[in-house]
């Protein structure tokens, strides 16, 4: 979807506020504090109704407001598009595309995609598995809609799961052995079929995060990017690994082995990045992994997410930032910063932020 217009009502700092957005490049200028990243924020919402800041529903409401409602109006592969939420403070989102509310938050996916980076995400590379699976998640999710029923499942039976092995405590009768039988049976289909899914997109996401990652590095001679999906319970299959993990789950409380437990590991040469790679070469691949799901969720569904870069530059030095701007992939892009944007890729409009108030410059 091309987002052409945004209406905020009690947003986050944001009033209310309206802005046309350009097809091409919109770049959110003003000083720290003021709401850029609020803005980009609103238009992710819509996409998938969560804050990539992992901020809960009530922190995106004004403070002292009972709501918050966010609209934005544009077009999805010719087809002319409204979506709007609307946040309570208390309770679920009420979701419309078209003026038709929504019966199920999850028939609202596929209708907006957006690609977000932040400064945050520098933990895809440096921090544990768990970052790294949620964006091998979301991903999947954003290239096919239908996974999101997929991981949905799974981290149902694993909360049920999870939940049975601490209420036996470690001493399992009969009965909670047949029920944990049944537990184990279900988080065999849907967990295989999860990692199934993210072995898959790894494969098909390795050559296009190298080619990311060397277009940002700006410099010929760089490593090449090595992605991999670690599941170690694979090469037995995940009811063989329960069998085998199952006193000590017992004894524990908890599911050890299954997709919850793996990792992505990128490497950078024959070294692993996480530890290896210096601070610039870890927020270059950081970066690279965003713009590689990019392109490949505009490969499958035909037409680019939208692009949300906050506050990029203050994460990239000048040459990688250089580089980031002259190798913009196609389509709409939101930018913000406090800086000026470097030469090469002149924005098509610019937008000030003010507390809380949208300019066109």
């Amino acid at each position: 979807m091309l987002v052409s217009r945004l209406w905020l009502t009690d947003f986050r700092n944001y009033t209310t506020a309206e802005a046309e957005l350009a097809p091409r490049l919109t770049m959110v200028v003003g000083p720290n504090g003021e709401g850029k990243t609020n803005l980009l924020e609103a238009i992710a919402y819509l996409a998938t109704l969560s804050s990539f800041r992992s901020a809960p529903p009530e922190a995106l409401v004004r403070t002292g407001c009972a709501r918050a409602v966010v609209r934005a109006e544009g077009a999805r592969l010719g087809r002319l598009l409204l979506l709007e939420a609307e946040l309570p403070t208390a309770g679920r989102p009420r979701v419309a595309v078209n003026r038709q509310p929504l019966r199920r938050a999850r028939d609202l996916l596929g209708s907006l995609r957006v690609s977000v980076f932040s400064p945050d995400d520098l933990a895809l590379v440096k921090g544990g598995p768990a970052e790294r699976r949620r964006w091998l998640d979301d991903t999947l999710v954003g290239s096919h809609p239908r996974a999101d029923a997929v991981r949905s499942e799974f981290e149902r039976v694993l909360r049920q799961r999870n939940a049975l092995l601490r209420q036996v405590g470690g001493r399992l009768d009969t009965e909670a052995a047949a029920t944990l039988d049944v537990w184990d049976a279900k988080l065999v289909e849907s967990g295989e079929a999860l990692a199934r899914a993210r072995a898959d997109l790894v494969m098909r996401l390795e050559p296009v995060l190298d080619r990311a990652y060397r277009n940002l590095s700006g410099a010929e001679g760089e490593p090449v990017v090595i992605a991999a999906y670690e599941a170690p319970w694979r090469a037995t299959g995940l009811a063989a690994a329960l069998a085998q993990a199952r006193a000590e789950e017992l004894r524990r409380g908890i599911s050890l082995v299954g997709p919850q437990r793996d990792d992505l590991s990128l490497a950078l040469g024959a070294l692993p990045a996480r530890t290896h790679a210096s601070q610039g070469e870890q927020r270059s691949l950081a970066l690279a992994l965003r713009l590689a799901a990019h392109d490949l969720m505009a490969e499958i569904a035909g037409e680019p997410p939208v692009l949300l870069l906050d506050d990029v530059f203050s994460e990239l030095d000048p040459v990688r930032s250089e580089a980031l701007v002259a190798h913009l992939p196609p389509g709409q892009a939101l930018l913000t910063t406090a800086q000026a944007l470097p030469p090469g890729a002149p924005p098509d409009l610019i937008l000030e932020v003010s507390k809380g108030q949208l300019h066109a410059a």
